[in-house]
């Protein structure tokens, strides 16, 4: 397929569609509702050509702390790539002392990282990361918003929006003084005129600047997310080049998506998600396992399915739902080639800490992402880290849902050597196991071959889980973990 490039291969396709206002009716006349200035619109990642995304995780394998940090990675864009991994890597460094001490933290401390793209076009690129941090209480959220200039290859934080100090200094007072409409909310001398403070800036459809600020950082916690919207006329004669052309960049994305298209499936009528070249083996007369791969899609999922196809085996990947929209034709060649296609939640987050609302929020829009691109709903659950709770098995059995965990580790979030992950796998494989494994890190797509030849010469057949449980199926809401339960026998209640 013939991709189209800019002058640093990146290239956007089409922008994500959304109105400007609501409509309310009113003595039989639609009266529009101004849209919350601080809202920003967010660009469909699948849209974005040269995208891929990178994953630094612990969990399962890893005692102490739940990490999972993901950043977009783009064709062309060198010097934003860097950044990116370096504010990664740094985030994690800082965390790792944070939580660091002999006794152990429950439940366990989790720092997440997602993200999405303010702007993509070609003259600007926009990403805000949104951080969420438990520290055993409450959690913590933060954002931070970098960009890179496609004319000159340079990525820059949030202040290279503003034309230098002068200009900094202007945007904190006209930030001050719309504070002060709120009151004994927020304390204003905490703005103060640094990159640390104005980390994330974005511009909204009217090309007002968008300035947040993180949980507790200019009043108190409570108060959630704080914004404030510099109008346009206001913060023009502040911006940068860059800034120009990223505020004219939104406003024509804006434009043109002022009439919002069907995305094609409805998640509310599809079928279920099921394998289409399932129903050939009788586990309950044949040894099975069935290999899953959480996290993805990756960097390496296309060469896993490559693997997987040439050897003729199928898989059930638990797919996260912000990885879903990123690269949705990998979703969709994983269905296509047989394989089962899971709800790993949206953002990676521990859902065990979650209330039901929210827990219900992830999957069920996880849950749409997927029947969008495969045109199915997904029926089986695996939560971040296999963290299980009551309110997860109530809420999956509501969608209908069954949970899925695991009982045999590869450990390949440690792992350094592919042969390792191999060996453990064939050596603790046994008849009706789920394996956990990643797609997200090369030794595990590396270790696939040897896996499968393994396994294979052991008399093993290779399916998806609901294979496992033969005609009697599996039920939504029970969690589903020992492959002692083979067909005809309960799974855990």
């Amino acid at each position: 397929m013939h991709k189209s490039r800019f002058c640093t291969g990146i290239a956007l396709l089409a922008l994500s569609a959304s109105g400007c206002g609501l409509a309310a009716a009113s003595n039989g006349r639609d009266i529009m509702v101004p849209a919350e200035p601080t809202l920003i619109d967010f660009v469909d990642p699948a849209t974005v050509v040269g995208l891929s995304t990178a994953t630094v995780t612990e969990g399962e394998a890893t005692a102490g702390r739940y990490v999972h940090i993901k950043y977009p990675v783009l064709t062309g864009a060198p010097a934003l790539n860097r950044m990116l991994k370096a504010g990664a890597e740094r985030q994690l460094k800082d965390f790792r002392r944070t939580t660091r001490g002999d006794a152990p933290i429950l439940p366990k401390p989790e720092l997440n990282v997602e993200w999405q793209f303010a702007a993509a076009s070609p003259e600007a690129v926009g990403v805000r990361l949104r951080t969420g941090e438990f520290l055993g209480t409450n959690w913590g959220n933060s954002t931070r918003t970098y960009w890179f200039d496609p004319h000159s290859g340079k990525a820059a934080k949030s202040t290279g929006l503003l034309a230098g100090r002068a200009a900094l200094d202007r945007l904190a007072a006209l930030v001050k003084e719309a504070l002060a409409e709120r009151g004994a909310q927020v304390e204003r001398s905490r703005v103060t005129a640094d990159a640390d403070t104005f980390d994330s800036m974005a511009f909204n459809r009217n090309g007002d600047l968008v300035v947040e600020f993180d949980d507790c950082e200019v009043g108190r916690c409570s108060l959630g997310r704080v914004a404030v919207a510099v109008p346009a006329q206001q913060v023009a004669p502040l911006l940068s080049d860059l800034g120009r052309r990223a505020q004219q960049a939104v406003r024509e994305a804006a434009r043109r998506s002022a009439h919002p298209v069907n995305p094609g499936f409805a998640a509310t009528s599809s079928p279920d998600a099921v394998s289409n070249r399932a129903g050939n083996v009788d586990c309950a007369k044949r040894k099975c396992v069935a290999l899953t791969f959480d996290d993805g899609p990756g960097p390496y999922t296309g060469r896993l399915l490559d693997l997987l196809a040439e050897q003729r085996a199928r898989a059930t990947f638990f797919t996260v739902g912000g990885g879903v929209a990123s690269e949705p034709a990998l979703v969709r060649r994983m269905s296509m080639e047989g394989h089962l296609v899971g709800n790993h939640s949206w953002a990676h987050r521990d859902l065990s800490k979650q209330p039901s609302s929210k827990v219900a929020d992830s999957l069920g829009k996880t849950s749409d992402a997927v029947s969008e691109v495969i045109g199915q709903t997904p029926t089986l659950v695996r939560p971040p880290y296999g963290a299980v709770s009551q309110e997860v098995r109530d809420v999956a059995r509501e969608m209908g849902c069954s949970v899925v965990t695991w009982d045999v580790d590869s450990k390949d979030q440690t792992a350094t050597e592919a042969s390792d992950i191999a060996d453990r796998v064939v050596r603790e494989a046994h008849p009706g196991a789920i394996i956990l494994m990643h797609d997200i890190h090369r030794e595990t797509v590396d270790a696939v071959p040897d896996i499968l030849k393994r396994l294979r010469g052991k008399g093993y057949s290779l399916v998806t889980v609901p294979e496992l449980y033969g005609s009697a199926g599996m039920q939504a809401g029970r969690m589903y973990r020992s492959g002692n339960e083979l067909p005809g026998k309960q799974p855990l209640t």
